[in-house]
């Protein structure tokens, strides 16, 4: 009788009814997700705003009040867009070339050989992200205006010649590797994270292959969406990059959109190229997303 009491007693009816309950420790999930609309709203509205803002004002002619899309017409009849597009892309693809085979050895060879090294590499390559474009570029002016100075006949001035050349100016891709470097190390460093980079090379290795045919048959496949995400990053920082360009008084599509668009027979030319280049930016970032995804979610399946 007496445990049966003491059951009863702390039995949930034995409750007073005028009790209140203990409230539950956490966030209340309706404040949260009304929190994550409101910050996606001003989000939402800080970048779609301006666009829109462009688009009216590239439709939209205040004087004649009318409707016309011929601005994004006259973009690709414009003088020098097709130059400066294709100097731009050379520039883009050999400044990815070169910083992946700079950058995929040494990484590969600090994961298996030397872990050690992997603070310093990843301190040098975070280095360009403190470094000012405009001091860099005037320190490369200095060199090679050292070259140029130069006696003709000499190496060094043929050089750095060669290095400016207007057609294809070599310096470009070597100053873009290293301000895109930071961001294709951090590419391909999440991705190599989340792969057994030593059990593929030892299987790779163990059945035969040599080095080159491992990193390119076994290696390269599994770092497919890093390097495809380093590589639209430092796309879009070469087409987007002004300040270099600028001071080296060479035409890639940055400079052409502020100095030659500029000159058109109304000032809705280079607002519509901007516009344009940056919806074509998104849709290769969001294709990208999409391919990375899927491939994702195959080996999954696979696995």
């Amino acid at each position: 009788m007496r445990s049966a009491s003491i059951s009863a007693s702390h039995s949930p009816a034995a409750a007073p009814v005028g009790a209140r309950r203990p409230k539950r420790r956490g966030l209340d999930l309706s404040r949260v997700r009304w929190w994550r609309v409101a910050v996606l709203g001003v989000l939402g509205i800080y970048f779609v705003v301006p666009l829109a803002a462009t688009f009216w004002f590239t439709f939209y002619t205040p004087g004649t009040h009318q409707f016309s899309l011929s601005p994004y017409g006259q973009i690709f009849s414009a003088k020098g867009f097709g130059t400066s597009v294709l100097l731009t892309f050379k520039v883009a693809v050999l400044t990815i070339v070169i910083l992946y085979a700079l950058l995929i050895p040494a990484m590969i060879a600090v994961q298996l050989r030397l872990p050690k090294l992997k603070p310093l590499l990843e301190s040098l390559a975070m280095v360009p992200l403190v470094l000012s474009p405009v001091a860099l570029v005037v320190g490369v002016q200095t060199v090679l205006g050292w070259g140029t100075n130069g006696n003709p006949g000499t190496p060094l001035f043929q050089l750095a010649v060669d290095l400016q050349n207007g057609n294809f100016p070599l310096i470009l891709p070597i100053i873009y590797v290293v301000i895109a470097l930071p961001f294709a190390y951090r590419s391909l460093d999440a991705q190599l994270r989340s792969v057994d980079l030593k059990t593929l090379v030892e299987a790779s290795r163990g059945l035969g292959a040599s080095w080159p045919v491992t990193i390119w048959r076994a290696v390269l496949p599994n770092l497919r969406t890093g390097l495809l995400s380093g590589a639209i990053l430092t796309l879009a920082l070469v087409f987007g990059e002004y300040t270099i360009s600028s001071i080296l008084q060479f035409l890639p599509f940055s400079v052409w959109i502020v100095q030659d668009s500029q000159g058109a027979t109304s000032g809705q030319l280079a607002p519509a190229v901007s516009l344009l280049s940056l919806l074509l930016s998104w849709a290769v970032l969001f294709l990208v997303s999409f391919l990375g995804g899927r491939r994702a979610a195959g080996s999954n399946r696979s696995s």
